[in-house]
């Protein structure tokens, strides 16, 4: 397979060239969904680092097992942890990995031989970058909490409850996250003055799912927040006329039961399959809730607004892969999906407590690179950048609702492009 390579590059625009990722992401598509998570942190080329990042072991929850809190091939979940000091010593990060769903049985037997099935298959080591870092110059404001990065293993966005026993596959994403919220208040979390949770991606779906559960965790004086990067998954139209996306989830939520533990304010007068969507999860979620995500999602136009299913004759095939190559049809096409976003979030910005950082840029999941959360070039709009925006939102520093203008007008973005062969 090729990587990604720099044709069709606009000036002024800093494009980003991750070596090897279209590879990645058509040997696991399978169905189309499963495992297209464009963090897999092998991807290091390009991350900004000045020193190599921190690496950190995977820790097995030993007590998992006893309430059924397995991955989907039975085996113990995970989370890899570095500890805090100084005046982060009672402050927790938690944030929640990313990488897909699995809708079917036979995605869900493939993914259970992946890392997002399986810990067996987990790195036992792992780059703390972005948000996760350990430097101040890096990570300003959380650098020296303890920061956790939980591993995805349930596919199902820590949320379903179920099993098919026929294939061993074990449904358990919310005993997963019940499990691994119990481990970590023994390890010290109990005694926090603050704590955010966050994720990418499915990940980012995952951390406002639970957002006001993770709040219940603590007494009412802790400061709780929540933070989804690249989360905001929307029920659209795909370019066929269809809803490609809401036949994926609704396959996700039937298979793994995840309806029962979807929020009962929505389930009752909507399909438990809508409630999976967070634009009718957020305004039901008490807790603060930053919501970071990039207009022109670079995984909703590849998997959700023209995935190939909606697109047999390759009309929107060089376009997805390269926004250098749409056509002005097609670019109004993605401006009506960042309207779209717009119109999603636009009751939850009103709320002085909520964060928004939408821009107009073709990516996904920009808190754990770290050329995207905070360096010398990092994505703004107007005079501030995602690490700011979120630090000044969660000290209550100063309100931020950031809505970028549209494409091409933002000439800071770290942009997404590949390149396919066959």
């Amino acid at each position: 397979m090729d990587g990604a390579d720099e044709s069709g590059r606009r000036p002024g625009l800093r494009l980003l060239w991750v070596s090897g990722l279209m590879g990645f992401l058509l040997c696991n598509w399978v169905d189309g969904f499963e495992n297209l998570n464009v963090t897999k942190h092998q991807f290091m080329d390009g991350y900004g680092f000045s020193t190599p990042p921190l690496m950190v072991g995977l820790s097995l929850i030993a007590g998992a097992a006893s309430t059924g809190a397995v991955c989907l091939d039975g085996t113990l979940p995970g989370y890899h942890l570095h500890r805090g000091y100084g005046s982060g010593a009672n402050s927790w990060l938690i944030h929640l990995e990313g990488g897909g769903w699995c809708n079917t049985i036979r995605t869900c037997v493939f993914r259970k031989k992946t890392p997002h099935g399986s810990s067996t298959h987990m790195e036992k080591l792992i780059p703390f970058t972005g948000i996760l870092s350990n430097r101040a110059e890096e990570n300003p404001d959380f650098y020296n909490w303890n920061r956790v990065k939980l591993r995805y293993c349930d596919g199902a966005s820590f949320s379903g409850d179920s099993q098919n026993e026929a294939k061993t596959l074990y449904f358990r994403g919310q005993r997963i996250w019940l499990a691994a919220m119990k481990d970590l208040m023994s390890k010290g979390m109990h005694y926090a003055n603050q704590a955010l949770l966050s994720g990418c991606s499915a990940g980012g779906l995952a951390a406002i799912l639970h957002c006001d559960e993770f709040r219940e965790l603590f007494p009412r004086t802790t400061r709780v927040k929540c933070l989804s990067d690249a989360g905001l998954f929307l029920d659209v139209i795909d370019v066929s006329g269809g809803r490609t996306l809401r036949h994926m989830f609704g396959g996700v939520v039937r298979l793994q039961q995840v309806g029962k533990m979807l929020p009962q304010a929505c389930t009752s007068h909507l399909n438990p399959t809508l409630c999976f969507f967070p634009q009718n999860l957020i305004p039901l979620t008490k807790t603060p809730l930053f919501l970071l995500n990039a207009a022109y999602d670079s995984w909703q136009i590849l998997a959700s607004l023209a995935p190939h299913s909606a697109d047999p004759r390759g009309y929107w095939q060089k376009c997805r892969l390269n926004y250098a190559y749409c056509s002005s049809s097609q670019i109004q096409v993605l401006q009506d999906f960042r309207k779209q976003m717009l119109n999603a979030v636009s009751g939850f910005s009103g709320s002085k407590r909520n964060g928004l950082f939408i821009n107009s840029c073709f990516a996904h999941c920009q808190t754990e690179r770290q050329d995207t959360w905070f360096a010398h070039n990092s994505p703004r709009i107007g005079n501030k950048g995602i690490a700011q925006s979120v630090g000044d939102w969660y000290f209550d520093r100063a309100e931020v609702k950031s809505i970028d203008c549209p494409y091409p007008c933002d000439k800071t973005c770290h942009n997404l492009v590949f390149r396919q062969s066959f």
